[in-house]
């Protein structure tokens, strides 16, 4: 989405509080220069994590507002008995990072900034690009992200036979396996031994594994050696996979590369959020409830980031018996109102099936078998195919947040 120039020049406070359906504890709007929004949420009586996530959810719905540019928020919270000892903040001070003038409340000594640090505005323009700014990758069609806000949920089983089902279909497939710290992908393709070559460019050339062309940091790692990097190097890793890697040539590009992100919202997925010419993305969670919670974290992280949702895909649905009964032991419906809640389509229900274990433990996906679990990874490709093509003709669907 682009900066409205016009449409920042009609942002009002009314507008903003009727997007958030006047809610109470929106307790101050500030509308700068250029579309900047400060909002002040007064998070009295909720706990750090329902706060985190009432911040991120509503910054995702002014962000999608025509005009607005940057968002900033501000937490404050009464401090009673038991209240982590955080000094208050001086009522004559705003909020660090708070824009000259913002009155966060009439100031009484108990009010306080909610513990927790964020980037100025500034340092969040260097480090957010804008969608205009991010290049596309040279021999590269289209980039499909699949993520989870938490681990353990089936993310990389979904990549690795979503990739593969697209090969099966006749597709130039890549898979890039970005999480860094827990590599599945070489085991799941049956490929742990395997060692990517170079070119002549110096740039590495993609294991090919199952009509896959995929890298890994397993390829290139220890697989029993720790990785203890910081952010910055793994920022750095997943760039250079990217970018210094033969994909593909502007005339025999990749239909599709798929990248297996890994579990969370932090640096190594905002990097990809912000710095990856990302075509769309799906999220993947169990029906627990658990993990739905999480769900609501990575919807809202693609949403600041501008990057479309295609759906979701719901694991672990149900267990079935051999007389045929169905046993939801991960909970039931789960993964189907949270997509109505976001305003999303499931896009997939996957039970539990032996089938899958086995082709991920082996390294032949179960999508390049002939049972059940194939004919469910065809159709899953099948609607994300169909998805991504409609991004062309019409807009993504819209994320929605609701209290």
């Amino acid at each position: 989405m682009f900066w409205d120039r016009k449409a920042a020049k009609a942002l009002n406070e009314a507008q903003i509080r009727k997007t958030l359906g006047n809610p109470g504890w929106l307790s101050g709007v500030r509308i700068a220069d250029q579309g900047r929004v400060t909002l002040v949420i007064d998070a009295d009586g909720m706990d750090r994590e329902r706060a985190e996530t009432l911040k991120l959810e509503t910054e995702a719905r002014i962000m999608s507002l025509k005009g607005v540019e940057a968002v900033s928020t501000v937490l404050t919270a009464e401090r009673g008995p038991g209240s982590p000892d955080i000094p208050p903040m001086s009522p004559a001070s705003p909020p660090a990072g708070a824009p000259q003038g913002l009155q966060t409340h009439p100031s009484p000594p108990t009010k306080r900034v909610k513990k927790g640090a964020r980037l100025s505005d500034e340092a969040l323009q260097q480090s957010q690009p804008g969608q205009g700014q991010v290049k596309p990758i040279p021999g590269i069609s289209r980039i499909l992200a699949v993520a989870s806000a938490k681990g353990g949920v089936g993310k990389s089983t979904v990549s690795v036979n979503l990739a593969a089902a697209f090969a099966k279909q006749g597709l130039r497939v890549g898979l890039l396996d970005a999480d860094i710290y827990g590599p599945s992908i070489p085991t799941m393709l049956d490929a742990v031994e395997a060692s990517p070559a170079t070119n002549k460019d110096g740039k590495l050339i993609p294991v090919f594994a199952h009509g896959i062309h995929t890298l890994s940091i397993g390829y290139l790692s220890d697989p029993d050696a720790p990785m203890i990097w910081r952010g910055p190097i793994v920022q750095s890793a997943i760039t250079q996979m990217l970018n210094d890697a033969a994909w593909g040539t502007p005339e025999d590009p990749l239909d599709l590369l798929i990248i297996d992100t890994p579990p969370g919202t932090g640096e190594a997925q905002l990097t990809l959020a912000q710095r990856v010419p990302l075509t769309a993305a799906i999220i993947v969670t169990t029906p627990q409830e658990v993990a739905l919670a999480d769900v609501r974290r990575g919807a809202a992280m693609f949403a600041k980031t501008h990057v479309p949702v295609l759906g979701i895909v719901e694991t672990m649905s149900w267990f079935e018996d051999p007389a045929g009964n169905r046993h939801h032991i991960m909970g039931e419906g789960g993964g189907q109102a949270m997509a109505q809640t976001l305003g999303l389509p499931l896009l997939s229900q996957i039970p539990m099936l032996q089938s899958i274990r086995e082709g991920g433990d082996s390294g032949k996906p179960a999508a390049l078998a002939d049972d059940s679990a194939t004919a469910l990874f065809q159709t899953l490709a099948k609607d994300t195919a169909i998805s991504l093509d409609a991004l062309q003709t019409k807009p993504a669907p819209e994320i929605v947040f609701e209290d």
